[in-house]
């Protein structure tokens, strides 16, 4: 059963506001349960797929938790005066909570699904350091297709990890979830999006002040400019269309 929602004020989407010790308390009673669950997070991109595409609404709305990821995000729910104590604190994007997971309990086995060879190697080597103990095992997603995807569910099984972070990139990740989560094994499936190259330090993560700020995008635009052009200075446009679009069918 999923966690309360709270509704995000303007964006029209529901997400789980937790601070980094909730989202600990719940991947521990989830490892605890065994069962199937997502972790999955709400930035503006994730937004706007929401209220474009079908399936991708279902996947968030089925999902366990849904993270206050994007700096807007956290802001709107903030105006609902919801918060207990520093609303920033409810921000979790991946790189936020992935150095806690040596905090969850019973958490003895993880895999790492997506990135180049490189980048997905060193992160398990980074988990293995974060949760002392733990099996960590990693399988690249680079090129990925329709043979990789079914190697990619192969390959879980013989695993039978606890905890699976999937980074295949919004909204590839979230789709292999859709489609596939009922031929995975039972463990918590955490979409991440580029945490697996953040976490190896192939991709520069931008300084947390610029995070406070909501700045994020800018610096992701400065060292990434043709992968995010759009997504930063397109996009928006096409959510506030759809946001509008849904006002006026109410209204009529």
């Amino acid at each position: 059963m999923a966690l309360d929602r709270q509704r995000i004020p303007v964006l029209e989407v529901d997400a789980t506001p937790l601070r980094v010790p909730d989202l600990v308390a719940e991947l521990s009673r989830f490892v605890e349960e065994g069962s199937t669950r997502t972790v999955l997070g709400h930035n503006l991109h994730s937004v706007t797929l929401t209220l474009s595409d079908e399936g991708f609404r279902s996947l968030y709305q089925r999902s366990d938790v849904v993270l206050l990821d994007g700096a807007p995000v956290l802001w709107l729910w903030g105006r609902t005066g919801r918060a207990e104590g520093p609303v920033m604190d409810y921000r979790l994007g991946t790189t936020d909570w992935l150095p806690a997971l040596g905090q969850v309990q019973g958490l003895e086995r993880i895999a790492v699904l997506g990135a180049g060879a490189e980048a997905n190697a060193e992160a398990v080597r980074k988990l293995e350091s974060i949760v002392p103990g733990a099996q960590v095992a990693g399988m690249p997603g680079e090129g990925w297709n329709n043979d990789l995807e079914d190697q990619a569910v192969a390959w879980l099984h013989r695993q039978q990890p606890q905890l699976v972070l999937v980074g295949l990139g919004m909204p590839l990740q979230e789709k292999v979830l859709e489609r596939r989560l009922g031929d995975m094994p039972p463990a918590i499936y955490c979409a991440v999006g580029g945490a697996i190259e953040q976490l190896a330090g192939f991709q520069k993560l931008a300084p947390r002040w610029l995070g406070r700020m909501g700045l994020e995008w800018a610096w992701r635009l400065l060292l990434h400019p043709r992968r995010v052009a759009y997504r930063v200075l397109g996009e928006p446009w096409v959510l506030l269309w759809l946001l509008a679009g849904r006002r006026l069918r109410r209204s009529s």
